[in-house]
């Protein structure tokens, strides 16, 4: 019993004594690519402890986390990603300042709350896992603000992102209470039992239960909650936007799922009805405000939002359809968008740094000509995000068709149609202006030499992407067996 305890929480457990051992050794010994290091193999022995964690799954560690086999995946996902972001972090600091340790310090933190938050069973756990990543967050944003030369305004955007995230953090909170009060438990599976034994369906529960997705929107950057979003994404370090657009994301859409599953949130026609209007809204709204951006971060931001919403037809298909179909579907969506954003902010990364970051739809103008290797992963990125066949964002999208399609979702399915459409043509812009001629006048940023993680990071995630796209009945197969235990 708690030898199965101690060996379902072990990655949580290594990333905290690895947060710890990062911390120190940054006390004692300020040096960048000892930290960076460090932290890489921290979060690698936390990802390899999957091997002895999921023998003894699923199991219920403590009243307050539930591991199985899709909290596992996500966990696994997100360990990933941020190792992913680590690497990319290395080169863009370089140049920052002589102490940049407490970056990772950050990065560690931040990622135990992502993890603590997609294995959350109870609402406890989900606002402990939601302010741990939510605090590292705000520091991770503003870092580069003591620099003497700064790329963009990290202040302001961690900033907004401080003052928007309390504000969620509040009308969480308020949710919570209210849905207490009117059923007194806060374990989601706990919800349906407490529901049937009130004999009725409150308004003041569902009005607490609005608050709770309104405040899931906001992570999530869904409209009317998206304000936020590109900003953030614009002022902060890339490899802070990467981590934002994936590993932040990630968590919060795995314990969204869970939470409106295991409560049968989904059964109640004004969650439904919510639901239906904030993806369509993100569908539309992110596409056309994409259309209009001159900066490619930006373009990724709106992009963003638009996928969200494209993610969130199938939660909604999830009230009609099985179960089981809703969650594979959900978690292959899950999985290409993570691949696609976390390979796309890795080009940017790989032609920036703390001081000058090259982001503007002029400064990939001739890429292809200049840095062959870098337009054929953005490219490849692109042509995934719009949905083309032979990658991954096609299967995603024919997941998306196929849950809406069974769950008679015409209306949102429409919008998916035109969204989609709009967002070809963004997608196809970026791709024609690295294919136009190159301006080689000045310094050339793309072709200078790039450290060996961040070639790594590119080829990994566009290796996945193709691969997810050509051949994805493993994965596939992976999944089914995660979305057995809905």
């Amino acid at each position: 019993m708690y030898s199965n305890l101690i060996i379902d929480l072990m990655q949580i457990i290594m990333l905290t004594i690895g947060s710890v051992v990062v911390m120190i050794t940054a006390a004692f010994k300020r040096d960048h690519a000892i930290v960076c290091g460090l932290t890489v193999f921290s979060l690698a022995a936390a990802l390899l402890t999957f091997v002895f964690i999921q023998p003894v799954l699923p199991f219920e560690a403590t009243e307050l986390l539930l591991m199985d086999e899709y909290s596992l995946f996500f966990s696994n996902l997100i360990i990933v990603g941020a190792i992913g972001i680590a690497l990319l972090a290395y080169p863009y600091f370089q140049t920052h300042n002589i102490q940049n340790e407490e970056f990772y310090i950050l990065l560690m933190t931040a990622t135990l709350g992502a993890v603590v938050l997609a294995c959350s069973n109870h609402f406890v756990a989900l606002l402990l896992g939601m302010e741990m990543l939510g605090v590292s967050m705000y520091a991770m944003i503003a870092y580069p603000v003591h620099a003497t030369t700064v790329a963009k305004f990290p202040l302001e955007a961690g900033i907004k992102y401080l003052i928007m995230s309390a504000l969620t953090t509040g009308i969480t909170l308020f949710g919570i209470a209210l849905v207490y009060a009117y059923i007194g438990t806060l374990g989601f599976d706990e919800i349906p039992a407490a529901l049937d034994a009130a004999g009725e369906l409150g308004p003041v529960f569902v009005v607490g239960v609005l608050m709770i997705v309104a405040g899931a929107a906001f992570k999530l950057s869904l409209v009317p909650f998206h304000i936020w979003t590109p900003d953030v994404y614009e002022g902060a370090p890339v490899p802070v936007t990467a981590y934002l657009a994936t590993v932040s994301k990630a968590a919060m859409l795995a314990v969204t799922m869970r939470l409106l599953l295991a409560s049968n949130a989904l059964e109640f026609n004004a969650v439904i009805a919510v639901l239906t209007v904030m993806a369509a809204a993100s569908m539309i709204i992110g596409n056309l405000l994409a259309v209009m951006q001159e900066n490619v971060k930006r373009i990724f931001a709106y992009s963003s939002i638009a996928h969200l919403g494209y993610l969130l037809v199938i939660v909604i298909a999830a009230a009609s359809v099985a179960r089981p179909l809703s969650v594979e579907a959900m978690s292959f969506y899950m999985l290409a968008y993570f691949v696609m954003s976390l390979s796309g902010f890795a080009v940017i990364s790989a032609i920036s740094n703390s001081e000058k970051e090259l982001d503007t739809l002029a400064d990939f103008r001739g890429l292809f000509w200049r840095n062959s290797w870098l337009s054929v992963v953005l490219i490849t990125v692109l042509l995934s995000l719009a949905g083309i066949p032979l990658t991954a964002g096609f299967i995603g999208k024919f997941y998306i068709f196929t849950t809406g399609v069974e769950g008679e979702l015409w209306f949102l399915l429409t919008m998916l149609i035109v969204g989609s459409a709009i967002g070809l043509y963004y997608y196809l812009r970026l791709i024609y202006t690295m294919l136009q001629p190159a301006d080689i006048t000045g310094d050339d940023t793309a072709a200078a030499a790039m450290p060996v993680g961040v070639h790594v990071v590119m080829a990994a995630m566009t290796l996945a992407i193709i691969y997810l796209g050509v051949y994805p009945t493993p994965m596939i197969n992976t999944l089914q067996g995660l979305a057995g235990a809905f």
